[in-house]
């Protein structure tokens, strides 16, 4: 990993931009490689090897997302899609083109810092370096033992609410959409039955939330999908 904290390439046209994100992210460690159309950032991808993307969709040359479907086609680094676009559509299609978290412009540094830090956990664990316990507050999970506990109270999970909850931990802080959890734990031929989540997330929820209603873990994207609730320690400055 380059840098105090990461090599970040950073995808966008837009000057006002670029120094907005320049600014945040050099003040905070990271290395930082800046390109200005898709085909160059395509080809620094390629040849520098960033940690993380940070990639806008209205470039000038390409569409976004043609640019993140010729970068999955051989790599799985962590892409975050920076959009003034906002319609639940547009990020459902980079979601199922592979990206790993979706931005509405304006953002707060702040909340980008945060996508960043848990974009580069998952990397983490994506490398094989996982714990094999995952914790989040309340939430135990020993997944070589397939035991989930809440507190200090083992709790007793279906095997298709096991499967929707270990396929979430893996995917830990990222949005999730219906789409790719329908395939993912029930099957592609269930692509379509979208209400399947939403009734297997309700009994996690019921399940594994104090208040069900409010939801700390199990986290809705409204139109959209869902996300564990993943939330790594801030930065901590040199």
């Amino acid at each position: 990993m380059t840098g105090d904290r990461g090599l970040i390439l950073l995808i966008e046209d837009e000057p006002q931009m670029r120094r907005f994100l320049r600014v945040t992210l050099q003040s905070r460690g990271y290395d930082l490689i800046e390109a200005s159309s898709g085909e160059e950032g395509i080809a620094q991808s390629a040849t520098r090897k960033p940690d993380v993307i940070l990639l806008d969709l209205g470039l000038p040359d390409l569409d976004g997302l043609e640019v993140l479907g010729r970068i999955r086609e051989w790599s799985q680094t962590p892409v975050i899609i920076l959009s003034a676009r906002e319609q639940e559509q547009d990020k459902i299609r980079a979601l199922d083109a592979g990206a790993d978290d979706y931005l509405t412009k304006p953002f707060s540094a702040g909340e980008l810092l945060a996508r960043i830090r848990v974009a580069l956990r998952h990397q983490v664990m994506q490398e094989g370096q996982t714990e094999p316990v995952f914790v989040q507050d309340t939430l135990r999970v020993d997944l070589a033992k397939r035991r989930v506990f809440l507190k200090e109270s083992e709790i007793h999970l279906t095997p298709i609410e096991y499967r929707l909850l270990a396929y979430l931990i893996k995917n830990a802080g990222k949005v999730i959409t219906h789409k790719q959890l329908l395939k993912e734990v029930w099957g592609p031929a269930y692509a379509n039955q979208a209400h399947y989540v939403r009734v297997y997330m309700g009994m996690l929820r019921h399940k594994l939330e104090e208040d069900p209603s409010r939801p700390h873990f199990f986290i809705n994207e409204p139109g959209v999908g869902y996300r564990l609730r993943f939330e790594v320690p801030p930065e901590q400055d040199s």
